[in-house]
Order: C-alpha cells, then structure tokens, then sequence
C-alpha cells in the first residue's frame, strides 16, 4: 500500500507564492515587461497567484498567458492516441517580453522544453525564466528554475501531488510513494 505524506499545507504554499513574488520583483526590478505564463494546468493557476501578489506588492497588472503544451511534448503518443488538447491564451506578444513560465512541478524537465518550444511559436522573447512551486530533481534535461517554492528530495518512483483549491478544493503538496 503506498503512503502519502503532505510536505506543504495551504499556509506553506501562500508564504511561498509571496516569496516568489518579491524575488521576481527584485530581480527584474519592478515589473515593466514583464508576463507571466503558466503551463496547463496546475501552473495557470500559480500564475494567477503570482500575478495577484505582484500587484498587491508592485500595484501593477502584468500581463497573464496560459500555454497548452500536448502537442509539443516528446511522449504525448505514449499519454494517449488522442489527446486532449486545451486552450493556449496569449493576448499579447511576446516579442521583446520578459516571460516567466510557471508550473507547479519541476521533474526531468520535458515539460518545460515543450513549453519553451511552443512559446516560440508565438513570438520571440528577450529572456524566458522558470518559476516552480516544487523542484524535486532527477532532471533528464539541463534545465532549471530561476524561481523555486522548494526543493523537494525524492526517489524516481515517487509521485508529487499538487492540490491547488481552484482544481481540487485545497491547497496542498504531498509526495506518494
């Protein structure tokens, strides 16, 4: 029988997203050209954290995209012989932008490579950064978070399970396995 252990409650995740929040300002210095980019589906909704703590903090609206990665992942044959593919939603260009991608688990990687692929095809960004609510290692590809809620130490087969109230009803990290 597997466990599942929680690893970040709801408090954890607020005082994480606000921390985040402050470092992307500080770093970029304030938000001009700045956009925020979550990856369907759990970094839509950190991205619309993101955005609203910004604002509360900087008192500006960055510009908000969702991005639907399933066509442009290397294994999607392998996930089903008809996926299903949601909305990607960029109202706004991205040529000359700062873009921060945001999910909410950093694995091997491929996630994030297919969303920088895609995002290419919409347009050319000055500099593309990665926020990420839990960085658990084992990556397959050289890519990394600029941003991390926390870093995680687990075993290849464990599962990390995001529970994000907009989807599930709570706000909760937990680890399976």
């Amino acid at each position: 029988m597997e466990s599942e252990q929680v690893v970040l409650h709801a408090s954890d995740i607020n005082r994480i997203l606000s921390r985040m929040a402050h470092e992307i300002l500080e770093k970029h210095r304030g938000s001009k050209g700045l956009v925020l980019i979550g990856i369907r589906t759990g970094g839509v909704y950190l991205a619309d954290r993101l955005a609203a703590r910004i604002k509360a903090i900087d008192g500006t609206d960055i510009p908000r995209g969702d991005l639907d990665i399933t066509l442009y992942r290397d294994d999607w044959t392998r996930i089903s012989h008809q996926p299903v593919v949601q909305r990607t939603e960029l109202p706004f260009s991205l040529d000359a932008k700062q873009v921060i991608l945001v999910d909410d688990v950093l694995f091997t990687g491929r996630t994030v490579r297919a969303a920088m692929d895609a995002l290419i095809d919409f347009g050319r960004p000055d500099r593309i950064e990665l926020a990420v609510l839990v960085d658990r290692g084992h990556r397959e590809l050289p890519i990394q978070a600029n941003y991390v809620g926390k870093h995680i130490e687990t075993i290849h087969n464990n599962t990390v399970n995001v529970y994000l109230s907009e989807h599930a009803g709570r706000d909760e990290v937990t680890i399976t396995g």
